[in-house]
């Protein structure tokens, strides 16, 4: 955090600032209250619901920020480039916490404690999980450098180099059902494609709305699946979310490494935040800004503030973990 430089004004602004979309737990109303006492002239209307308002709002010109949990998915792309004819900007604000609960939790890779794994690459979790495909998506391009042929695909865990009694045997594979977590990890392990792994066990958090009311046991819960699944499967495998395993001592998290690496991190709170564990979260704020065109002063001002020593504190009071100082100075330069 001392690396992060102190915010400088660079100019005085005034004016009303609208936000639409997701509040970072209440981090946002807290950099609106610390900018508004260095720039008192500035006011800031707030709606302020869910992510997914983000885009549409952004999209229909009804605000000037749009504060997002998350990537975009291909719908929230499209419309925004058919209605403007250019892509949403973006900058990123914030990492994902590791271990507290409903803050944007980056997925981590859990086998059973038995199993010798302990180490694997993206490009591995993508055999693993997902499938042969002809493309994979960009934004809303799809593109066949996200292809890949069945050859790649992992389903022993001899595959793997596990020998003796696990060489032959099948690797089920769990996760999350559909969830601003798993686009995350479509994303960022199969190419931005929903080609899964055939055997594939999709649940939701539990205690979340999204399980339906009949469910009174939450048996489509992720942690019912971890703990009378997974931690009885000796040959299977998940990604979840650290805040869903707590307590469940039959577990253990896998270290990895990124497309094409074979430099492996494990999991924990020091490498979501310096963002060398690579399934580490981003919260973003998009905007609209078209192409050879100045961010309007209010609004760069602003960002350049979420961006700075103080900024970032606020982020770490909000549960969330602040940006690493290389890659906050990479964020504010791009709004220049």
């Amino acid at each position: 955090m001392a690396q992060l430089p102190t915010y400088v004004a660079q100019q005085q602004v005034s004016g009303s600032i609208r936000s639409y979309g997701f509040g970072l737990g209440g981090v946002l109303e807290r950099w609106q209250a610390a900018f508004k006492k260095l720039h008192p002239g500035v006011t800031f209307d707030n709606t302020l619901p869910t992510s997914d308002a983000a885009f549409p709002a952004l999209v229909t010109n009804v605000t000037d920020l749009a504060p997002n949990g998350g990537e975009p998915a291909i719908t929230e792309w499209l419309s925004f480039y058919e209605t403007h004819g250019y892509h949403a900007s973006s900058v990123v604000v914030a990492t994902g916490a590791f271990d507290v609960k409903s803050r944007s939790n980056g997925p981590v890779i859990f086998v059973h404690k038995d199993n010798p794994i302990e180490r694997l690459t993206i490009d591995q979790l993508d055999g693993i999980f997902g499938a042969q495909r002809t493309g994979g998506m960009e934004g809303f391009v799809w593109t066949p450098r996200g292809a890949r042929g069945p050859e790649k695909n992992i389903r022993t865990w001899g595959q793997l180099g596990l020998t003796g009694e696990w060489a032959d045997k099948p690797i089920q594979t769990y996760g999350h059902a559909s969830s601003g977590t798993t686009r995350f990890f479509q994303l960022h392990v199969l190419e931005n494609t929903d080609k899964w792994n055939p055997n594939y066990r999709g649940y939701v958090e539990t205690g979340s709305k999204m399980i339906a009311a009949e469910d009174t046991g939450q048996t489509l819960g992720i942690q019912h699946m971890l703990r009378n699944e997974l931690a009885k499967d000796r040959f299977g495998i998940a990604w979840t979310i650290m805040s869903q395993v707590e307590g469940i001592s039959e577990l253990k998290p896998v270290a990895i490494a990124p497309r094409g690496s074979t430099n492996y991190v494990a999991p924990s709170r020091a490498t979501f935040q310096d963002r060398s564990y690579p399934l580490a979260r981003k919260i973003y704020i998009y905007f609209d800004r078209p192409p050879g065109k100045a961010l309007e002063p209010k609004l760069k001002e602003f960002l350049r503030f979420v961006l700075s020593r103080e900024g970032q504190r606020l982020v770490g009071e909000g549960g969330y973990l602040p940006l690493p100082a290389q890659f906050a100075g990479e964020q504010r330069a791009s709004l220049d």
